[in-house]
């Protein structure tokens, strides 16, 4: 065995496994503290690439989630606009119906005459007045899109809402409706038959673009789920596994500081052959 004061390799050997073991543990630190496996761009190049593509996705799918809610909250304010309008269309068909019998006199006929008149009106002022915000929603057709993807595919990424015809008394085929006579009131009972066929067309558009809104939030609510998973899965840390690397290196530290010690000890023994001698 060569006996060596200058150069003690042992010590040596002990120090670099001792410093390699303290990296370990402070990367192990790192993770437990951060709960991310990936702290820094050279714990794993592909992987940081990988995860902030998803990252990137997630943040673009919730902000099209809420154009999703924002749209479906604009068309609540419509449907709950026609509901109004329906209201008063079956209103005055009970007038009409009134006012084409001939139980009801002229004076009778007046004054049903004037509710109508009156009743068209609100028609037109429902009309105008429903809005999101200041868009107007039931005083002309409608054409509206939503983004509700993160790319730039408009087949994929896109929802188109659009309405045939606005809700305003002309629109509906009621703006000469007059119930003054009995011909008149008669003949009013179809242009109302006809504005509710109208009305309900409309609705339907509406209706339908409220259902695609809603299966389009479920789907999103569904990729941002599976997306944040995937992105979970790269880039954040399984903590029982690395704790037990932290309990190892904690103990492979220990370890190494008490070797270290003894290696630094091994050349006094050469102070026992220089004594000898």
């Amino acid at each position: 065995m060569a006996l060596r004061i200058n150069t003690n390799i042992a010590a040596l050997n002990a120090h670099r496994q001792l410093a390699d073991t303290d990296t370990r543990l402070s990367v192990s630190m790192e993770r437990l503290s951060s709960g991310y496996r990936i702290n820094k761009a050279k714990d794993d190049v592909a992987g940081l690439s990988i995860a902030n593509k998803f990252r990137m996705e997630v943040r673009g799918l919730r902000m099209a989630q809420q154009n999703v809610a924002q749209g479906t909250a604009m068309l609540q304010v419509a449907d709950g606009g026609t509901n109004q309008i329906e209201a008063i269309i079956e209103r005055l068909k009970e007038l009409a119906t009134t006012a084409s019998s001939d139980n009801s006199d002229t004076n009778a006929r007046a004054r049903i005459n004037a509710e109508a008149s009156a009743l068209l009106s609100e028609i037109d002022r429902i009309a105008y007045d429903t809005k999101y915000g200041t868009t107007n929603l039931l005083s002309g057709a409608l054409s509206f899109t939503f983004q509700i993807g993160s790319a730039n595919t408009a087949t994929e990424d896109r929802v188109s809402v659009t309405t045939s015809s606005g809700l305003l008394s002309s629109n509906l085929g009621l703006n000469g409706l007059s119930l003054a006579n009995l011909a008149s009131a008669q003949a009013a009972l179809t242009a109302i038959d006809n504005s509710l066929t109208s009305l309900s067309i409309v609705q339907g558009e509406i209706g339908a673009a409220q259902s695609r809104l809603d299966f389009a939030s479920a789907n999103l609510a569904i990729s941002i789920e599976n997306l944040a998973a995937s992105e979970s899965t790269i880039r954040e840390v399984d903590m029982a596994y690395e704790m037990v690397n932290f309990t190892k290196n904690q103990i492979l530290l220990q370890a190494g500081t008490a070797m270290l010690a003894q290696a630094n000890m091994a050349p006094q023994g050469i102070l026992a052959l220089l004594g000898g001698r």
